[in-house]
């Protein structure tokens, strides 16, 4: 069994949480689909089919004895998904109507090896204070906002706005990490191989 990572992932922040776990051997590959969540499912279970479908495709580039991890995280409000805005006058809508209103983020995801496949999500309620027009302004001046869902980063500039989390705050990151150490051991993978004292 190889002791390799395969992250599917472009995000930069997954990336960041796994190294700062110590994981060795981890490789970035792209997924190469077009990520349309199914409407017909709930949140999670969206999240989840979205990150199995990321790692199904690069299985092939990579063979089936590497560990292939990916992931999707949404931000919803009323019901309805926000993922990345698509310009800043989209990024300035989601931000005001997530100020002074509670939502759910959701982090999908799935783990591929020898023919083993698992996935599963995570859900975070996350509460904003009221934000004004100006912070908003500076915030999408920044350009934080405009490659995460919800158009918001927990770990950056965007903690300004945040006054409460109810669960898992690495969810919110992109990828919730118990949720992951979980899955592994369900997997029968014992973490210790991937970890670099």
């Amino acid at each position: 069994m190889s002791d390799k990572i395969i992250l599917a992932s472009q995000s930069p922040r997954r990336r960041e949480l796994l190294g700062m776990l110590g994981f060795k051997n981890l490789q970035i590959i792209p997924p190469d689909i077009d990520e349309v969540l199914p409407e017909n499912l709930p949140p999670g279970q969206a999240v989840s089919h979205m990150a199995l479908q990321k790692a199904a495709s690069i299985k092939n580039k990579v063979g089936d004895s590497c560990l292939i991890l990916a992931a999707d995280t949404i931000v919803v409000l009323d019901g309805k998904a926000l993922g990345k805005p698509d310009d800043e006058d989209e990024a300035a809508d989601m931000l005001r109507s997530l100020s002074g209103r509670t939502h759910l983020v959701y982090t999908g995801v799935a783990l591929l090896q020898n023919g083993t496949e698992l996935k599963d999500y995570e859900e975070t309620k996350v509460s904003f204070r009221d934000i004004t027009d100006r912070e908003i302004d500076f915030y999408i001046a920044s350009g934080e906002p405009m490659d995460k869902a919800g158009a918001y980063g927990a770990q950056g500039l965007g903690s300004l706005f945040i006054s409460r989390i109810d669960g898992d705050f690495f969810n919110v990151v992109g990828l919730p990490l118990c949720r992951l150490g979980l899955m592994l051991n369900k997997m029968g993978i014992h973490i210790a191989s991937y970890i670099a004292f």
